[in-house]
């Protein structure tokens, strides 16, 4: 069950240890700035409180806190398109690029970069790419019945809310479908993409399976880490003004997030890259899985008409 290439998944992080390093500063920094400002939103929310007398101190500063955490969040999400396109397709980028050609050190963030600039040429048009593997790496989930497959048929779980912790668990499978156009030569990424999902579906059983137990021990570490870091978290908001504890639980989920994407994803992605390679070595998109896609996922149609040559796309894509 845990015959996965460890050995060749961790080399090929370490060789792209500058956008490791990336990575590192990117998330924890915005943990950093979870931090400055819930400790900020826990002062001023206590001296607001202040107005309506001394009780009304204690919940303006857990309100003046979780405002602060929730100011970040948004930005976090603002800006999350652009950390998909810098941070984590160039790191994708880096992994799965020839290391006897890519430069050295810091050089290979430029390089990367550059790659992902020539497929997708801008921000939305990866977030699109993105969002339309999603949207079919999903539909597969559903249809495979992973969890099923692996705790047995004596064991009944609610398919509904199953499958959407499941498609939770696997939005790094979205990163590894994309690593596909950055390591080819085509400068269109779309007939790569398409094909990509065509071999995750012929083979989606196993890769599928691989990828659920993947998470399930990458959620265990962040448990882990999440316990360990309450310690820290409660002598952080324990400084807060008038608010001891009230970002607790706040904080350490939010150095476990940071601790998931920074670190840990990027073993996924390349744990999973090495066994897709491996799963699909010598096979072809079969086109019987290509009309099941066609026919059962619009995200997957949509692939298929960017995919096409231009002079036969609709004129909104031409």
């Amino acid at each position: 069950m845990l015959d996965f290439p460890w050995r060749e998944g961790v080399a090929r992080v370490l060789r792209t240890l500058p956008f490791l390093l990336v990575r590192i500063a990117a998330y924890f920094g915005i943990a950093a700035a979870f931090v400055v400002a819930a400790g900020g939103g826990a002062g001023i929310g206590w001296a607001l409180g202040a107005i309506g007398g001394p009780a009304g101190r204690a919940p303006g500063a857990f309100w003046g806190t979780v405002g602060g955490l929730a100011f970040i969040g948004i930005i976090v999400w603002w800006l999350r398109e652009y950390l998909l396109f810098l941070v984590e397709a160039g790191h994708v980028a880096a992994m799965v690029r020839n290391p006897a050609t890519a430069p050295a050190h810091f050089g290979q963030i430029g390089h990367a970069l550059s790659i992902v600039q020539q497929r997708f040429r801008e921000v939305r048009s990866l977030l699109a790419a993105e969002q339309l593997v999603r949207g079919t790496v999903s539909l597969l989930v559903d249809k495979a019945d992973i969890l099923a497959a692996l705790v047995g048929p004596s064991v009944s779980l609610p398919p509904g809310p199953a499958n959407a912790v499941l498609r939770s668990a696997l939005r790094f499978m979205n990163e590894v479908i994309l690593a596909w156009p950055l390591r080819a030569a085509s400068r269109d990424p779309w007939p790569e993409l398409r094909d990509a999902l065509i071999l995750l579906a012929q083979n989606q059983n196993a890769l599928l399976r691989k990828a659920t137990i993947l998470a399930a021990l990458a959620y265990g570490i962040v448990s882990i880490v999440f316990v360990l870091a309450l310690i820290p978290a409660s002598a952080l908001a324990a400084s807060f003004a008038g608010a001891p504890g009230a970002g607790t639980l706040l904080l350490a989920a939010v150095f476990a997030w940071s601790t998931k994407r920074a670190l840990i994803d990027p073993f996924l992605i390349a744990l999973m890259i090495e066994e897709v390679s491996r799963a699909t070595r010598g096979q072809s998109p079969e086109p019987e899985w290509d009309t099941m896609l066609t026919a059962a996922s619009p995200q997957f149609r949509e692939i298929k008409v960017r995919a096409a040559p231009r002079n036969t796309r609709p004129g909104r894509y031409s």
